[in-house]
């Protein structure tokens, strides 16, 4: 999954892509570069930023979107607002990523239902609780979601879950929920893992968010080593070759076991 944010303040790539022009030139670029999806985003969800209302999130991403749902990829909308959503699958979106996992518009997962679209949820908190269990939490969080997904009546094979590295978690949660993979795969959906150039990698390595790739591959690889199915990355092809790898060494491995 490639990363598009039509926004001026997202804490990576703020502004190089705001204009449809050249969101559209990113976007076949990173198809070109072996990206399976695009994912749109209108509003940044860095810890400060500033909130946008649901008319500027539109004004970003609508003519993005004209643009990007002629190609030949699967367009991803980043909303957590049902209208947004909605408008986006309108136009040829075909899965929705919900950083607030179906918990935040109450009529998004009726949506996600009527569009046909997927459905990514993402595991998120209010503030950080060093305190807490944060896998524990995170599965509570999830059983929320996909009951709220199951009333809908959105499809099993339809909800991909993403445990939300970055978001409402001090640096050690994010590599205990990466140790954990396990828990969450028990769920029985698809799991994204989402941690390209952010801070769980810059505190560690000590270093700004344009020196992260080799820091987002490592814990990249892990990720699909322990079951991931989808990295949501800005570095489309060295993920991409990375991936290989370890679909590589996962064959073998498999045939070994056989």
């Amino acid at each position: 999954m490639g990363i598009l944010n039509a926004t001026p303040d997202s804490f990576s790539d703020g502004g190089l892509n705001a204009a449809p022009e050249r969101a559209y030139a990113h976007a076949v670029q990173m198809i070109a570069e072996g990206a399976n999806i695009i994912d749109v985003g209108g509003e940044s969800t860095r810890p400060g930023a500033d909130a946008v209302s649901v008319e500027q999130e539109q004004a970003r991403v609508i003519p993005v979107l004209k643009r990007l749902c002629s190609l030949d990829t699967v367009i991803s909308i980043d909303t957590y607002r049902a209208d947004t959503a909605r408008k986006a699958c309108a136009l040829g979106a075909s899965l929705i990523n919900d950083v607030w996992g179906l918990q935040k518009d109450p009529e998004m997962a009726d949506v996600v239902a009527e569009t046909g679209a997927g459905i990514v949820m993402m595991h998120n908190r209010q503030g950080e609780d060093r305190s807490i269990d944060i896998l524990d939490d995170m599965l509570r969080f999830f059983e929320r979601s996909i009951a709220l997904a199951e009333r809908a009546g959105i499809p099993k094979e339809r909800q991909i879950l993403d445990p939300g590295f970055g978001f409402g978690k001090v640096l050690e949660q994010n590599y205990m929920i990466l140790n954990g993979f396990d828990r969450l795969l028990a769920l029985g959906r698809p799991v994204l893992a989402g941690a390209s150039r952010k801070r769980m990698i810059g505190e560690v390595l000590n270093v700004p968010v344009q020196e992260r790739l080799a820091g987002s591959l490592a814990v990249h690889v892990m990720a699909l080593q322990k079951g991931a199915k989808i990295v949501r990355v800005h570095d489309v092809k060295p993920h991409v070759d990375a991936a290989k790898i370890v679909q590589a060494y996962r064959k073998v491995e498999k045939e070994a076991a056989q």
